[in-house]
């Protein structure tokens, strides 16, 4: 008998069946609210009932606040301040690493709240918490009336403000674990007396449209567990504490796998080194147990530094890629498909597609460019990229190579910009220096000028990319063994994650094509093609 349940085959790519889950602490009162300090290593969680906040790291469990103000649910922001649900004082604070204590809510229309009680943070630095009643009832906080006649769903806009309630007054009985879907364009509620989760679109103002209910019946007459924390990982899986442990659901609702703890479990957060290990609280106990996925990426998870092995976007930009490949048509070697991307470390990148590198008529159109563009199919492969990056908040920008009329300021050290110059091609303002058609700059798009091979080399690339907060970045265009190739890396050089779509990718004939996709990239990035990047940034 395995150790934990298999509802669906699937579950067993999760997580071992055999996994043990390892005591790492125990005689608590009622522990919650675990986060992982993703640079000190360490482990903080809450225990209510004890009024104390614990620490757990590679030497042990200690006490690290005492009284702890009955606190409940933890995260971190970018920034690495704790955010912190209280019980005590109806209120979601943020502690700074200084000890600086700051309220972040505690009214709403002029009434405390309930007991803040599960929270999550958006990238855009926008504060998600539940606020069910639990803290003003004897032993998980302090008793005391309530003001509120509702339990809602908050959101706290950028840089603060007052509470937005985000739901119905009278849609939850008691809304408890929440999380973002790793697009973060879904916001997950559990209820823990009406046993289900319920998903919402999240609005472009942040708000949330109409929910449903996403998966029910999660209780149990024989086993103890109710919904209370809820974690979604890279895939997109929902992890909810349930009867005799967590209930792992997928992304459309349907329960793939049952995880067995000895204890009713309250919370759960992935951590450890390489963001394997899932963490659990229990009724008097700490356990972890080791995983084959990992979190999906939450903004201060990319605090920690470098990257590490993981199954995770938080641990590995991409998750899941397997060391064997496919084989194209065209006969480049390809990553196997099946890996996940999170859209919101993603950039891609659109590189010398204009009329005179890649179209007839063009300035190189006798080195067999165009030709070679229409096999690949290169321009409508990169649009169709393009389409689904925006529709995922995917940032497009586009890599333009520009020469002033003459050539000045462009170095004649190579062959490459000699020709460049003779052939008075890229001139700005021309039909030559013009994107070609289906691939031009749209709306909220980006466009970086150069006059090297590399996009990275003397432009505002690296600016732009880290501004917009991404390090896996997408890369297609024109030439493949050369700008492709001196972009990948020189980008895996600078410590960003490269990904090429082989597909969306041209240069002078399939030979050059394909001696620089399965050799010289191999080593500097995931080969790959545009359905793959776009299956893998679908949540």
């Amino acid at each position: 008998m395995t150790t934990h349940t298999a509802v669906r085959p699937a579950f067993a790519d999760l997580v071992d069946l055999w996994a043990p889950v390892r005591q790492l602490g125990t005689g608590f009162d009622f522990c919650e609210g675990p986060v992982w300090h993703p640079r000190e290593q360490h482990l903080l969680f809450s225990d209510m009932p004890g009024d104390v906040r614990r620490r757990w790291d590679k030497s042990g469990v200690r006490e690290v606040k005492r009284p702890a103000n009955k606190c409940n649910g933890m995260t971190y922001d970018a920034e690495l301040n704790l955010i912190v649900c209280e019980h005590a004082t109806s209120s979601l604070i943020r502690e700074r690493p200084d000890g600086q204590r700051e309220v972040l809510a505690s009214h709403f229309e002029g009434q405390e709240l309930n007991s803040p009680n599960d929270v999550v943070v958006k990238s855009d630095g926008s504060i998600y918490f539940s606020d069910p009643w639990y803290g003003r009832m004897p032993v998980f906080g302090v008793e005391r009336p309530r003001q509120l006649g509702f339990q809602g769903v908050y959101r706290i806009p950028p840089g603060g403000g007052e509470p937005q309630l985000l739901v119905d007054r009278y849609l939850f009985d008691q809304p408890n674990g929440l999380c973002f879907c790793p697009t973060e364009d879904r916001l997950f509620v559990n209820d823990t007396v009406q046993h289900n989760i319920r998903v919402f679109p999240i609005l472009a103002d942040g708000r949330l449209g109409p929910g449903r209910i996403l998966a029910s019946g999660i209780v149990s007459a024989s086993e103890p567990g109710v919904p209370d924390g809820m974690k979604c990982d890279a895939q997109g899986n929902l992890w909810v504490c349930g009867p005799g442990g967590v209930w792992v659901y997928t992304i459309k609702g349907e329960l793939i796998g049952k995880l067995r703890v000895p204890e009713l479990v309250g919370n759960l957060a992935w951590g450890g080194p390489d963001w394997r290990t899932l963490f659990l609280t229990a009724t008097h106990s700490l356990y972890a147990v080791e995983t084959k996925i990992g979190p999906r990426m939450e903004p201060f998870m990319k605090a920690g530094g470098g990257t590490v092995r993981g199954g995770s976007p938080a641990s590995e930009p991409v998750s899941g890629v397997k060391p064997a490949a496919t084989v194209a048509p065209s006969g480049a070697k390809k990553a196997a498909a099946g890996y996940h991307l999170d859209p919101a470390r993603c950039a891609l990148i659109i590189q010398d597609m204009q009329n005179d590198v890649v179209m007839e008529g063009g300035a190189f159109a006798s080195s067999g460019s165009p030709e070679h563009c229409r096999q690949q199919n290169a321009i409508a492969n990169g649009a169709k990229l393009a389409h689904a990056a925006r529709a995922r908040g995917i940032p497009v920008i586009h890599v333009w190579f520009v020469v002033e009329p003459g050539a000045p300021g462009v170095t004649m050290n190579a062959p490459l910009f000699e020709g460049l110059a003779d052939a008075k091609a890229l001139v700005r303002g021309t039909w030559g220096c013009a994107p070609v058609p289906g691939l031009e700059a749209q709306a909220g798009d980006h466009v970086v000028e150069k006059c090297r091979m590399s996009a990275w080399e003397g432009t505002r690339l690296e600016t732009v990319v880290k501004a917009l907060g991404r390090d896996v970045v997408i890369v297609t265009g024109a030439w493949t063994n050369m700008s492709i190739e001196h972009t990948a890396r020189t980008g895996a050089d600078k410590g960003y994650f490269m990904l090429v779509p082989e597909d969306a990718c041209s240069t002078m004939n399939a030979e050059w094509h394909a001696a620089s996709v399965n050799y010289a990239l191999q080593n500097v990035c995931v080969v790959t093609d545009v359905d793959a990047v776009i299956a893998a940034t679908d949540g």
